[in-house]
């Protein structure tokens, strides 16, 4: 069967033959020109003078010497009309021009459907007070629209007025002024808006007479659908007037079944309106043959373009016989566009597969796009509080168009990092210069925020052109951005004089940032050739051998919402303006018409369910299965989901392996309590760590981690007994009772001093921060109330670093190591050296026995116990004392679990914690043995458990 535009191409010739250049032809879009006139020179064969081609839009804009005012224009201007007319009715309380903006745009689109669609705005917007004024002034209307009003304001009718519908009612009030003045204005400067047009020509009062030339129906408007009202107005008249002829492409499948909602419009404009079909509408294209549809559930919105690869097989084949390709790939969610490309191979072997993309390519998808939206958040930030956040920077530095060498980027975030600075002085990096002085200087002007956008990215623009990196999509996407910003700053120059004061720079970057969005270039390519992907809008009056439609799934074919409106759904209904089925019918039309003509059908959809998608195929696809009579065959492609296998991971303890560890024995490494627990946990977490050196990347922290909430704590106590201390030793209640006042004072200084190794450093706590300095004082109030118990005793070290020889078998020899540790406090009570360490985490006091802490594949480690004695032990060797009991300060619990550990045979004291210390010497030394054993290698512990907060996961395959 012919495509539709060949079937309109042969008629033109038998009706026009040579005369086709003075006729004018309308479609709704572009995009089939290129088609028409492919078949106009197949049929005419030799070279013939082309009819003029126009969009609607573009023709209609023929019928006035005004300017189509754009949206910039249109939202000033109604801002004026709306301050003056505020202003006569005495409103003192203006509303901001950034406030105005947000509902601007459902007004500026009301007015368009009212005008679209002919609508009496003093009427419409007249209010009502009660149904019997509704019935005198709309006597004209049907039962059931009378009853659709009086639906909507039953509830305005019943008590008294809320204060949102008060508001509601005076904005309709003021609605029949300011659609009037609004158009007044526009018009005295020169301008119009579309919608406005099409009512003009409409009602025959354009100031142009656009249409004389145009006699013996020489003006052709092919494949339209939906007509609004002028549309529809104009068109009757220029048929009667016989100088207009239309081409439907109609299939008798939906056109002549009522209940087929795809046919609504065609009914409408055939039937109501009276306009005739150059071509039948006898024919069904759908019902003429049989076909086949694949219908594909995936599961993932890329998935969905991950299968186009598989689908286009028989493509491939084509090109590789050089046969011509007549596919469509039809995406009916546009996010689609980039996944699709990515996946679509470039080349078949040693052809080219040609694609030709009628979507335009977003400028969010590009480098582009953010950098410039990463410029409205740095402004945003500097103008709020003059500093950048540390992430916004590291964004920056990170941008492949900043241009900054490899060389000197980590040298800077190192920088940053060492400060440790999370809001970062917008001088700290201006003063670097170049792009980073326009980059991160603040606005001090609302009036310079487009220019100064500007400048930022026409210095990035020549830079990547001296170093001849722009890649031509890169350089249409710069000059469209450059013509869109200038476009919008010659629009706020006209206004931002007169608003300047009002004018908030917010609300200036959200214009631009909405700018910005709208931005998209084409991608070029052979209309006529190759595989064609475009939207669905865009499939408008063509037809192809093969469709493939991507993303239909319910909710986007057809859409579950309209735009936002001022007027109700049944106040719509009642004037006839565009509701929710117009735009079913609407999106079921362009679906039946795209298919009606292809041979090879294919569906796919997404079937999983999340916020923005329902996970239900298109019922326009139960809809045709049910009626048409194809072949369904429905499929499900399950993407094979390949995990990485676990592996018993380990390291062989060779040569280099050796020669690091042999520095322990040697005494140029120490072995500290944090590293033994380690090696006991998870083997091959101390070779990583202490072996093979690999640490995790420092960064600037936004909030305080939760172990850095353990080394405030241990600062704060550190001081708060060290200054006790310097003065006397004897610590009473009495004296730390005294000291409790100066405890908020050391817990900033420790907030310095972790933060900035700076205990002087001046710290301004954000919210998180200070929820961490309200944990951290209950935690000293906790221990000081636990040593006001114990008081009196004898402060006798803190922070007490030192590290003692400790011998083991190991390798058929005896061999020596030395053993670190850094013990909190150490203190004297009762003829008792005391180790005090504190902990802020989950740690227990109970244990099951000193055998199986030290065992790597246990679940029961008590890794607190373990240091506590390692520690105990460090202490005993140094002080030549053997009389020193372990205890825990363990925060959460201390205040009702005590500070000392308690084994299964009994509390840590006395004999039973001497026979433990014992235990625990000779447990040490035989995983000492196992640890310099060269034979036995680094592994991971069998207890997950043992790993769970690993950063080495990865490395070792878990």
């Amino acid at each position: 069967m012919n495509p539709f535009l060949k079937d309109v191409a042969e008629d033109l010739v038998a009706k026009f033959n040579q005369n086709l250049q003075d006729c004018a032809i309308v479609f709704n879009n572009k995009r089939p020109v290129a088609y028409l006139q492919k078949h106009l020179a197949d049929i005419y064969k030799k070279p013939f003078w082309s009819p003029t081609f126009f969009t609607v839009q573009e023709f209609f804009a023929e019928a006035t010497s005004l300017k189509i005012a754009d949206h910039y224009t249109q939202f000033f201007t109604l801002y004026d009309c709306y301050i003056e007319l505020l202003k006569s009715e005495g409103v003192e309380k203006l509303p901001s021009i950034a406030k105005f903006h947000n509902i601007a745009k459902i007004i500026l689109g009301d007015f368009s459907q009212i005008d679209n669609d002919l609508v009496d705005a003093d009427r419409l917007f007249t209010e009502l007070e009660d149904i019997a004024v509704i019935n005198q002034q709309f006597d004209f209307l049907t039962a059931e629209q009378k009853e659709f009003l009086s639906q909507f304001w039953q509830s305005y009718s019943e008590g008294k007025y809320k204060k949102q519908q008060e508001l509601f009612i005076k904005m309709w009030h003021r609605m029949p002024v300011l659609y009037h003045n609004f158009h007044t204005k526009l018009a005295d400067n020169g301008f119009t808006t579309m919608a406005r047009l099409y009512k003009n020509i409409a009602d025959g009062k354009n100031d142009v007479d656009f249409t004389a030339k145009y006699i013996d129906k020489k003006l052709i408007f092919i494949g339209f659908n939906a007509l609004s009202k002028a549309e529809a107005k104009a068109f009757k008249r220029w048929q009667e007037e016989e100088k207009a002829i239309f081409y439907f492409d109609t299939d008798s499948y939906y056109l002549a079944d009522e209940m087929q909602e795809a046919g609504l419009f065609l009914r409408r404009n055939l039937n109501q309106i009276g306009l005739k079909n150059q071509l039948s509408n006898e024919l069904s294209y759908i019902k003429s043959s049989q076909r086949d549809v694949n219908v594909y559930k995936v599961q993932g919105q890329t998935a969905q373009a991950k299968i186009v690869n598989e689908l286009i097989a028989n493509e491939k084949v084509q090109i590789l016989g050089e046969q011509p390709v007549n596919t469509a790939i039809i995406l009916a969610d546009e996010s689609l566009l980039i996944p699709v490309l990515q996946t679509i191979p470039s080349k078949i072997e040693d052809k080219k597969l040609d694609v030709n993309i009628t979507m335009g390519f977003g400028l969010t998808n590009s480098s582009l796009y953010g950098l410039a939206d990463l410029w409205l958040s740095v402004q945003a930030e500097v103008n709020a509080k003059k500093t950048v956040q540390y992430q916004t920077a590291i964004a920056f530095l990170s941008h492949p168009l900043i241009g900054i060498s490899d060389v000197m980027r980590p040298k800077i975030i190192d920088a940053l990092i060492k400060e440790q600075l999370i809001e970062i002085p917008y001088g700290r990096l201006t003063r670097q210069g170049g792009l980073f002085a326009s980059f991160f200087e603040p606005i001090t002007s609302s009036a310079d925020a487009v220019k100064t956008l500007i400048t930022v990215l026409d210095y990035v623009l020549q830079r990547e052109l001296a170093a001849r990196k722009l890649k031509k999509i890169d350089a249409e996407l710069f000059g469209k951005t450059m013509q869109e910003l200038n476009r919008l700053q010659d629009t706020l120059q006209h206004h931002i004089d007169k608003y300047q004061k009002d004018i908030e720079l917010s609300f200036v970057l959200s214009l631009i940032q909405k700018s910005l969005t709208a931005i998209a270039v084409p991608l070029e390519g052979d209309p006529l050739n190759g595989i064609q992907i475009m939207g669905l809008l865009e499939s408008r009056n063509l037809n192809f051998d093969r469709v493939i439609i991507l993303g239909l799934n319910e909710g986007i074919i057809p859409q579950a919402s309209t735009g936002t409106t001022f007027i109700p759904d049944s106040l719509r209904r009642a004037y006839g303006l565009p509701v929710l089925e117009n735009q079913d019918a609407i999106s079921a039309y362009m679906f039946y018409r795209l298919i009606q003509r292809s041979k090879n059908i294919d569906f796919v959809y997404n079937s999983l369910t999340d916020e923005s998608n329902s996970g239900e195929p298109s019922r326009f696809i139960k809809q045709l299965e049910y009626e048409s009579g194809f072949n369904f065959h429905h499929k499900e492609l399950q993407l094979t989901v390949k995990t990485e296998l676990k592996r018993d991971e380990v390291v062989i303890k060779s040569k280099k392996v050796q020669q690091v560890l042999d520095r322990y024995l040697s005494g140029q490494k120490y072995l500290s309590a944090s590293a033994l627990t380690t090696y006991i946990s998870n083997p091959i977490d101390f070779f990583y760590k202490y072996v093979a050196g690999i640490e995790e990347p420092k960064e600037v922290e936004e909030t305080v981690e939760a172990y850095k909430v353990g080394l405030i704590l241990h600062d704060v106590m550190e001081q708060f007994y060290a200054q006790l201390k310097a003065i006397d030793p004897e610590i009473t209640s009495e004296r730390i009772k005294e000291k409790r006042a100066d405890i908020p004072k050391l817990i900033m200084q420790g907030f310095a001093h972790v933060m900035y190794e700076n205990r002087n450093a001046h710290v301004q706590l954000n919210g998180m921060q200070k929820v961490i300095y309200a944990i951290v004082l209950e935690y000293v109030n906790i221990i000081l109330k636990q040593d006001t118990e114990d008081a009196p005793f004898t402060l006798i070290g803190l922070e007490q670093k030192g590290n003692v020889s400790f011998s083991f078998e190991a390798n058929g020899a005896t061999q020596q190591l030395k053993l670190f540790g850094i013990i909190d406090r150490v203190d004297l009570k009762n003829g008792v050296y005391r180790i005090v360490d504190y902990k802020t985490g989950s740690d227990k006091l109970k244990y099951s026995s000193i055998d199986e802490c030290f065992d790597t594949d246990c679940g029961n480690i008590n890794k607190a116990l373990v240091q506590t004695l390692f520690y105990t032990h460090v202490y005993e060797q140094l002080s030549k004392n053997e009389n020193v009991e372990p205890n825990l300060y363990i925060v959460k619990t201390m205040s009702k679990d005590g500070i000392t550990f308690a084994g299964k045979n009994g509390i840590l004291k006395d004999e039973f914690l001497a026979s433990e210390k014992l235990v625990f010497l000779n447990a040490l030394r035989l995983k000492l043995k196992e640890l310099f054993d060269y034979n036995i290698p680094f592994r991971a512990s069998q207890n997950p458990g043992n790993y769970v907060y690993s950063i080495y996961t990865t490395l070792f395959g878990r």
